[in-house]
């Protein structure tokens, strides 16, 4: 039951920050259900390839470089979905940080 809850939660929190936040926009509500899978499946394939290669620059960075891999895996989600669309970088790095942020206020709540 909490998976279900936190999934529609998530769905819910993307759909409202696609339309909130400028440079994001969504074509209605099964998409950003749509969009919170590709996400999970790109967060659990590309995430970690991508953290492997990127570790020095982010040991040398002290973890930001971790924010550039969250951007792109929205880039990449928004590039492989017609319904959701990030102007560019600055506004996937935007989407990303505020969908980690709110995203873990809810999980705290809901756990």
């Amino acid at each position: 039951m909490g998976f279900i809850l936190k999934f529609i939660l998530s769905a819910v929190i993307t759909y409202l920050l696609a339309n909130f936040l400028p440079g994001a926009q969504i074509g209605g509500f099964g998409d950003a259900i749509i969009l919170v899978i590709v996400m999970a499946i790109l967060n659990a394939v590309v995430k970690p390839i991508l953290q492997i290669i990127g570790l020095p620059i982010t040991i040398l960075t002290l973890g930001l470089f971790l924010f550039v891999i969250n951007a792109l895996i929205v880039m990449l989600a928004s590039y492989l979905l017609s319904g959701f669309e990030v102007d560019g970088f600055v506004s996937a790095l935007i989407f990303s940080v505020v969908l980690s942020l709110v995203t873990a206020v809810v999980d705290m709540v809901v756990d």
